[in-house]
């Protein structure tokens, strides 16, 4: 295969268009740890390794597009998150990130429960064999079939977001004959800094019960005079990709005003308290997220002051992280197709993959790092902007990111931390197959979600 290079646009720029960076990095072949998974490693020749396999044999035996995941760094980040919290705190694995039936054994061997806020999770949760208590189920609009189901398996915890699903699941529960363990969701008006999509907790949203008006408060007398139910504390999340705690801070401060609240009207102390997730990863090196132990220690020290203020016992304390453990785990491996250089502007390299296997760029405006992963170059950087294969302008995968020159049709390039709310949201527009998960781990690779066929789509129409 041919190394020429080609012409390129910009080599480096002070400031880009639209872009991210302001210069090119100094050494294109560097892996920073921050955005790549535990065990991606760079040999002499420049071809990278995740679990001790090279790329150029994963593209060989899965094809490309594909996502390929760290099966020890995902199982290291489970630990961490549950050693951070300890005994007296739950973490709840967010199962909207990524979710199969690989990813709940493992929750399930490291300790941690699952969160599923949709029939399909659940059912996933529970053909896994992740026992039904460990369970916590969300949604703005559960279905009566979700909610029935939910109950008969003995979910842990239903989260309710709204007044009439308070009604809902308590005639559910008590025609089943049960007392289904529930939390309220409130939104306690925090504007978390993030993008206005995944910023959950301001008023003119659609989930939760609000603070402001008493609204939550209302929710709170109601669930307990409802013999069906078993209220055990309140819920709130803020958002996602969140790095400042400060809206943690103001959250918590909110709930436990509630918790008091409560306390003060009905002689009820509730047992706990869920802050939600939408903790930030690395997904370029300017990103800078905070370790487990750190939020911990953070969000404990939180809730615990603030219950000494208001005079309550503190609450056992829940946190829903998904992104945070598995979005790192995993890297997203394309071939080059074609290298395109819009001279004064910046070089489109355009992939076998694309918005149909990460939107985020096209939703959020999200940002990623990019590398040639199949060899290595001492070429000059070029500005680049990776784009997919589909028919719309928006097929962006990394907007501005530095490339060597002399990238080639063939070669492999690989986006890292897609391991979140990549496979999830990936759809067949332009009839699309969508790429296999494949698990690495000890050198040995084995595919936990498999690539999608045209005989798949083919089933599906029915006319």
């Amino acid at each position: 295969m041919s190394r020429s290079a080609h012409p390129a646009g910009p080599r480096h720029a002070d400031v880009l268009p639209e872009g991210h960076y302001t210069a090119p990095p100094t050494d294109l072949n560097a892996l920073d740890p921050k955005v790549w998974a535990g065990t991606v490693t760079r040999n002499e020749d420049g071809v990278v390794s995740v679990g001790g396999i090279e790329v150029s044999r994963l593209a060989e035996e899965f094809g490309t597009p594909a996502y390929f995941l760290d099966e020890a760094d995902f199982r290291a980040r489970c630990r961490a998150w549950a050693a951070a919290f300890g005994k007296d705190a739950d973490v709840f694995y967010a199962g909207k990130a990524f979710l199969s039936r690989a990813i709940v054994r493992w929750l399930k061997e490291e300790g941690l429960n699952l969160d599923v806020c949709s029939g399909g999770e659940l059912a996933t949760a529970l053909a896994a064999g992740m026992p039904a208590e460990r369970i916590a189920f969300h949604g703005n609009n559960k279905s009566v079939e979700e909610i029935e189901r939910a109950v008969e398996a003995g979910v842990g915890r239903i989260v309710l977001d709204s007044f009439q699903e308070i009604v809902r699941v308590a005639h559910i529960a008590q025609r089943a004959g049960k007392r289904q363990r529930v939390q309220i969701r409130v939104t306690v008006g925090v504007e978390a800094h993030t993008h206005e999509f995944i910023a959950t907790a301001h008023e003119d949203q659609k989930f939760g019960i609000a603070l402001a008006g008493g609204q939550a408060a209302e929710a709170v007398r109601r669930a307990l005079k409802l013999d069906g139910l078993e209220l055990i504390g309140i819920h709130s999340h803020i958002g996602s990709q969140i790095f400042d705690m400060a809206g943690f801070e103001v959250s918590a401060r909110r709930v436990v005003q509630l918790l008091a609240e409560v306390r003060d009207e009905h002689g009820v102390e509730l047992p706990e308290i869920d802050l939600g997730g939408g903790l930030g990863i690395a997904y370029t090196s300017e990103d800078d997220p905070r370790e487990p132990h750190e939020i911990a220690k953070s969000l404990t020290e939180i809730v615990t002051r603030e219950c000494e203020a208001a005079g309550l016992r503190p609450p056992r304390i829940s946190v829903e992280p998904g992104r945070a453990i598995v979005g790192p785990t995993a890297f997203t491996l394309y071939e080059v197709g074609t290298v395109k250089p819009l001279e004064g502007l910046r070089t489109y390299v355009s992939v076998d993959g694309g918005m149909s296997d990460n939107i985020r760029t096209a939703l959020y405006d999200a940002e990623y790092s990019v590398a040639l992963v199949s060899r290595t170059s001492e070429a000059a950087p070029m500005l680049s902007r990776v784009v997919g294969k589909h028919c719309e302008s928006g097929d962006i995968v990394v907007k501005d990111a530095f490339l060597p020159a002399d990238l080639a049709p063939g070669d492999l390039i690989a986006v890292p931390a897609t391991g979140a709310y990549c496979r999830s949201m990936a759809s067949n527009y332009n009839h699309a197959l969508r790429p296999p998960v494949v698990a690495v781990a000890d050198g040995d690779a084995r595919v936990i979600v498999r690539r999608e066929t045209e005989e798949d789509l083919l089933r599906l129409d029915v006319g």
